[in-house]
């Protein structure tokens, strides 16, 4: 109530002020969140009310109850596009860290590298904390590559370490024993191998007929020949964009009240 009334009565020259205090007690006194908290809406009437106030742009106090508000809305990309069109914190480095951050999260390693490198040619604040956590990411990518790079060995590997135990060849025929002629649709290992020459060379033709289809093209994202990366545009949007949908917003009443 107390923080109700003073902004309800506000008269200084820092509104932002009152809004960071709120919000810090609404988190200490709710650790937990939840609807008891209700700090979804005291986020979103926060930013509502100094999203006129073109001085709190580059605030880092108003930044931050952004980067919050994004997390209770359904995609935080659209909000974080919305800020870059905006020109809201674009020369902070909190935005392009938190932006490359969800991006990483989803495997788009590309777009979150271009957010990157936007916040390092706009040198956003501290400067020296976004190109930690650049070098960071490429390490993790890097990584993420070389494991990925392990998972899928070379044909010569696979040769000289298929030749100590065979493998199981899957969708196949299987040997049969005996006078009769038996066929299994499964093939598993040893001389049971040698059958499956007629099929192989059947899959090698489909595939040959796939690939030589004009029609049919498939995009190689570690291709080095490919486009280059597009300049990030700043999205026409006016208005930002809503949060999740609210619950019990409706007023109790009588159930049989209604037609």
């Amino acid at each position: 109530r107390e923080f109700e009334s003073e902004i309800r009565f506000y008269s200084g020259d820092d509104p932002l002020d009152v809004w960071d205090r709120y919000i810090k007690w609404t988190e200490q006194t709710f650790p937990q969140g939840g609807k008891e908290s209700n700090l979804a809406a005291i986020l979103e009437r926060a930013v509502k009310a100094l999203n006129e106030q073109q001085r709190y742009y580059k605030d880092p106090r108003y930044l931050n109850l952004w980067l919050k508000f994004g997390n209770c809305c359904n995609e935080p990309l659209d909000l974080y596009s919305y800020l870059h069109s905006q020109e809201i914190g674009t020369t902070l480095a909190l935005l392009y860290i938190t932006w490359a951050e969800v991006l990483e999260a989803r495997g788009s390693f590309k777009k979150a590298d271009l957010i990157f490198q936007e916040g390092l040619q706009r040198k956003a604040e501290p400067l020296d904390k976004l190109q930690s956590h650049h070098r960071q990411f490429q390490t993790r990518v890097s990584r993420q590559t070389l494991l990925g790079l392990e998972e899928t060995p070379d044909e010569k590997d696979v040769g000289v370490l298929g030749a100590a135990e065979p493998q199981r060849s899957s969708l196949a025929d299987l040997k049969g024993r005996g006078k009769k002629k038996v066929r299994a649709p499964i093939s598993r290992v040893g001389d049971a191998l040698k059958a499956t020459n007629q099929h192989r060379s059947f899959q090698t033709l489909t595939s040959q007929q796939l690939s030589s289809n004009p029609g049919f093209a498939v995009f190689d994202e570690n291709s080095a020949s490919g486009p280059e990366i597009p300049v990030l545009t700043p999205q026409p949007w006016t208005a930002p964009p809503a949060p999740r949908a609210k619950e019990n917003e409706l007023s109790a009443g009588p159930w049989n009240s209604g037609r």
